[in-house]
């Protein structure tokens, strides 16, 4: 099995410079030309089976460039959203730090301002990440359309890391992560590819 773990392109958040999260941000200009490079290179290098995606516009924006171009249909899952940031979701950095200051050592189970704990977060991502190695066969070739955040935790999800942890994949806009599933273990091929964004 191959799973293609895909980001987003560039959101409106992204240019406000604001907490994303949970808020519903749409894709740029830019973020829609760099969803339709991508839907490209994959339709031309992989042969998709299947198309997962967040429910929130940025991803299921991204998706829908790829089903359009691939043919297949996109599969909407809430699991696959980006980390419940509760309160903070659409404040500016500046808002944000005024009204809700940081919390140092919240215990992982834990949570403040209405977000979602780093153990309900990696929960979500092995939920979502079993149920779709049991939804498929073998030779399944995957696409999961989500954010930043979930693709580190289908990364803790993929290799039983400890939440919490802070060690993370970066994943640009558009980037592609390439997983493949075997009998004899997990491999990551590529992490981050991003060569089909150059120039835009």
């Amino acid at each position: 099995m191959v799973i293609l773990v895909i980001r987003h392109g560039e959101s409106e958040a992204d240019i406000l410079d604001v907490h994303e999260g949970r808020a519903d941000f749409e894709l740029t200009k830019r973020g829609h030309m760099q969803a339709a490079a991508l839907a490209r290179f994959v339709a031309d290098n992989f042969k998709l089976t299947r198309i997962y995606t967040s429910t929130l516009k940025r991803a299921a924006q991204t998706a829908k460039r790829l089903s359009e171009e691939t043919g297949i249909q996109i599969e909407f899952d809430s699991d696959l959203m980006e980390f419940n940031n509760g309160l903070l979701a659409g404040l500016s950095r500046e808002e944000a730090d005024r009204l809700y200051p940081k919390v140092e050592n919240t215990p992982i189970d834990k949570a403040v301002y209405g977000q979602e704990s780093k153990v309900e977060f990696r929960n979500r991502a092995v939920s979502v990440l079993n149920r779709i190695l049991k939804e498929n066969d073998p030779e399944a070739v995957i696409a999961i359309v989500t954010h930043g955040g979930m693709v580190n935790q289908l990364y803790g999800a993929l290799f039983h890391t400890p939440v919490g942890e802070n060690a993370f994949f970066c994943t640009d806009d558009t980037g592609i992560h390439i997983w493949k599933i075997t009998n004899h273990g997990s491999y990551v091929l590529k992490a981050n590819l991003d060569d089909h964004t150059r120039g835009i």
